[in-house]
């Protein structure tokens, strides 16, 4: 049986907006971790992590917001919905520390790519499976895979072009594209 859905556009804009947001503020306060040394880069580089961590996360819950089923009851598992946060914002962590290095070689791109592709499938993944309602969520395996391929190809994306702009002073709307 197919059920009726539907999505609220306006939170669908909003949640898109967010991401657009925080993915823009964590990769510009990203940007600040190579300009600093010592504690005050552990801080920029927690800053940008927590950023685009709950960034990821609140633009999820805001898509889920969005997402109604008439007449049917919808709640979270609270402790699953706490781990795809804290999966985000420390997958987030590790992808934001990897591409911070003076020099980031081709390996670290990589691996700072998969990291970021990890908060973002992970988070949603969990995020999803965290719902508790009457139906059953059938996963489509091209769909499950297209979506983490959609993660990779926008953080490789977002993380190379953070990486170049590094030693540039003007760089918003790069940033900002980047945030895209």
């Amino acid at each position: 049986m197919v059920m009726e859905t539907r999505f609220d556009p306006a939170l669908v804009t909003l949640s898109v907006l967010v991401a657009i947001l925080a993915s823009y503020v964590a990769l510009n306060l990203a940007n600040n971790v190579t300009q600093t040394k010592g504690r005050q880069q552990l801080i920029w580089l927690g800053a940008g992590a927590l950023a685009m961590g709950v960034g990821i996360w609140s633009m999820h819950f805001i898509g889920m917001l969005a997402f109604e089923m008439p007449g049917m009851a919808m709640a979270y598992d609270v402790p699953l919905m706490i781990l795809s946060m804290v999966v985000a914002v420390v997958a987030s962590a590790l992808a934001l520390f990897i591409v911070s290095r003076e020099t980031v070689p081709i390996g670290s791109q990589i691996s700072g790519g998969i990291a970021m592709a990890a908060a973002i499938a992970g988070m949603h993944y969990i995020g999803m499976y965290s719902m508790r309602m009457e139906a059953t969520i059938l996963w489509s395996v091209p769909w499950v895979v297209t979506s983490v391929l959609i993660a990779l190809g926008a953080s490789f994306g977002a993380l190379f072009i953070l990486i170049r702009l590094r030693d540039k002073t003007d760089h918003f709307w790069q940033l900002f594209g980047a945030g895209i």
